[in-house]
């Protein structure tokens, strides 16, 4: 049967919602590198500066609702809370953050992870590297937290469960910067978080995210290779594919590279679980990144250099167009051609329903991992490259 008719998209939902253009994301790169004209996110004022404790303590932590790393004392580690949004019930949902804040001076890196409450290869991956800096031999700060969207951790889903106007599901990544003032929880946490506790302390920033439930993808990093500081960092990472594009507005990254910090988005294969392979692999690259801003000494380790890397500009989707068991007939990372079969689809007879080929040359960089599919779930996602977009392409979740 037919494969999927659509066009080539960038990802990230394992990805699967609207993008912003091509051409738009490289005018903001532009500006971002250049000092051009600013983004709207750039011209909001930046919050007072200073460390406020709110006086409270949990679990022997002390609890900050602003905070300036400049105030912490040098060659320690910092364990505290920040007091995010106000629930229903009058308290705060608090996130975790780990401050290595060097002996010497130098370049302050954000490492964010649990943006999306199911992806825990993201969590280990800023927590391994957190375990592994000795603040009194570093110079500069590297700051990490590691449960941004607690709510959607708390049941280890994607969104968060946001009932100020009945129940409702709310992809956080879609949020940032956000709005202290906004119509939801996650758009006012993400203001909190942003203005008080991320940007204030960041020189770049680096957001961690795997797949989502039910959709796996290879070890890859995502951001505008156009953006020299960008481009040196993703290249230290020893995986085998960059997704090159700025992807859509409202992730963490791009709010980071909006004010003029440079940033990208690591993926780190599958959802729900601790793939520490693959792991392994992005502690060793964002190493290479904290030793690249002289804040660690040591000898690099591999990098890009040392793997074979495929570089795409895009992705294509292949989404289902029947219910019924999937079957893949190629792997993760696998090479495929224009008009390659890729998946069939049987339904409970067994008959053969669908079948799926491919409408690009590329690689293979995302999966449905669960077997079974209704018509319009994502399948495949492949890298690959083709001429800049005009406009906004949209997808369906």
């Amino acid at each position: 049967m037919s494969d999927n008719p659509g066009n080539g998209v960038d990802r990230r939902d394992f990805m699967i919602a609207a993008i912003a253009s091509a051409a738009l994301a490289a005018e903001a790169g532009a500006a971002n590198a250049q000092g051009t004209t600013p983004s709207p996110a750039s011209m909001v004022p930046a919050m007072p500066q200073g460390t406020a404790y709110t006086g409270d303590v949990i679990d022997g932590k002390k609890v900050v609702s602003a905070l300036d790393v400049n105030d912490l004392e040098p060659g320690q580690k910092h364990l505290l809370y920040f007091q995010g949004v106000e629930m229903p019930t009058g308290q705060h949902w608090y996130v975790s953050v780990t401050v290595a804040k060097g002996a010497k001076p130098g370049k302050r890196g954000v490492l964010t992870s649990g943006v999306h409450g199911d992806e825990m290869s993201s969590v280990h991956t800023v927590q391994t590297v957190m375990n592994q800096l000795d603040p009194a031999q570093m110079s500069g700060t590297v700051m990490a937290v590691t449960d941004v969207s607690r709510p959607a951790l708390e049941s280890m889903q994607r969104r968060w469960p946001n009932q100020g106007r009945g129940i409702d599901l709310i992809d956080m990544n879609r949020e940032w910067p956000g709005n202290e003032n906004g119509a939801t929880a996650p758009s006012r946490h993400a203001g909190l978080l942003f203005n008080r506790l991320l940007r204030p302390n960041a020189d770049f920033a680096i957001d961690f995210h795997t797949g989502t439930t039910g959709f796996e993808v290879t070890g890859f990093n995502v951001g505008g290779m156009d953006v020299p500081e960008v481009k040196a960092m993703v290249e230290l990472y020893p995986v085998g594919q960059i997704f090159d594009n700025h992807v859509y507005p409202g992730v963490l990254h791009n709010a980071f590279m909006d004010v003029g910090i440079p940033s990208f988005t690591p993926e780190i294969g599958a959802a729900r679980v601790l793939d520490r392979e693959m792991v392994s692999l992005f502690v060793e690259g964002t190493m290479n990144v904290l030793k690249h801003h002289g804040m660690i000494a040591g000898p690099m380790g591999r990098t890009g250099k040392d793997v074979t890397v495929f570089v795409g500009n895009s992705a294509f989707p292949i989404l289902a167009t029947a219910g019924g068991l999937v079957e893949h007939l190629v792997k993760l990372n696998d090479k495929v051609e224009a008009g390659q079969k890729v998946a069939i689809q049987r339904n409970s007879f067994g008959e053969v329903v669908a079948e799926y080929t491919s409408g690009v040359a590329g690689e293979i960089t995302g999966q449905r991992s669960d077997a079974m599919s209704e018509p319009g779930n994502p399948l495949v996602f492949i890298l690959f490259n083709k001429a800049t977009p005009e406009g906004v392409e949209v997808y369906p979740e």
